[in-house]
């Protein structure tokens, strides 16, 4: 079988459940040697650890804060010392929360910020100095960004800060051959609707072309496309992954 990302060195942030672990699944499936961060969910790490192996000896799971810079450094410095580089980043790690405007409060609020869109900054920027010239970048961020989402202004509002950091910063490294693409998930089955209720989910389903919710591997395979050289005259691109909503 082709591997089209053989000899490519992946880090995929959040990955030990759900988009996070089938998208550092199937990297390694086409050949990238992947790390993958987890934080507070050392069973879920010995799971995707165990999963990785099926595709060899060289995958590693490292336990790493994406929003504190010290972290993001250390794992950096550890993915240098250990492969050498980074030919993918995937900036998966995120939250969601679902709470009526009028009682978000600033805590709730910055929660939200710090891990949606603080935690693709700090990895990003720790990460640069290790990644290779023609590297790609794959934000995970939401469709909810384009539509908006009743219960989520502070979630809708952090994707769509994502999608403004993937084209400015598609423009600040395009001259590397650095290519920042993200990829827009509509509502995703192994993440129990979000937290949204039950007939919102309802509601979405039925709003959708394919008439389903998005399964993992649906947009674990968008990330490896963007990631591979398939998708290597593609920059700044956000790739919707929800079905038509």
């Amino acid at each position: 079988m082709a591997q089209p990302l053989a000899g490519k060195r992946a880090l995929v942030t959040g990955g030990t459940k759900g988009i996070g672990l089938a998208t550092a699944l199937a990297l390694a499936a086409e050949g990238a040697v992947v790390t993958v961060t987890y934080l507070a969910d050392p069973d879920a790490a010995a799971d995707a650890a165990r999963l990785l192996k099926e595709h060899g000896d060289q995958h590693q799971v490292v336990r790493a804060d994406a929003t504190s810079p010290d972290d993001a450094q250390r794992l950096v410095d550890g993915i240098r010392d250990a492969v050498g580089g980074l030919d993918v980043l995937v900036n998966n790690v995120g939250v969601d929360g679902v709470v009526p405007f009028e009682k978000l409060d600033h805590e709730e609020w910055t929660r939200v910020m710090s891990h949606n869109v603080d935690a693709a900054y700090v990895v990003t920027h720790a990460a640069v100095k290790i990644l290779v010239d023609g590297a790609s970048i794959v934000n995970i961020g939401s469709s909810a960004a384009l539509r908006g989402r009743a219960l989520g202004v502070h979630y809708t509002t952090s994707k769509a800060a994502l999608i403004g950091f993937t084209r400015a910063l598609a423009k600040d490294l395009g001259e590397r051959g650095i290519r920042v693409n993200l990829v827009a998930p509509g509502l995703t089955e192994t993440e129990p609707g979000g937290g949204l209720p039950p007939h919102m989910v309802e509601r979405i389903v039925l709003m959708t072309a394919l008439k389903r919710l998005a399964q993992p591997e649906d947009v674990a395979e968008a990330v490896a496309f963007l990631a591979g050289d398939n998708s290597r005259y593609i920059t700044g691109a956000t790739l919707n992954v929800d079905g038509g909503v």
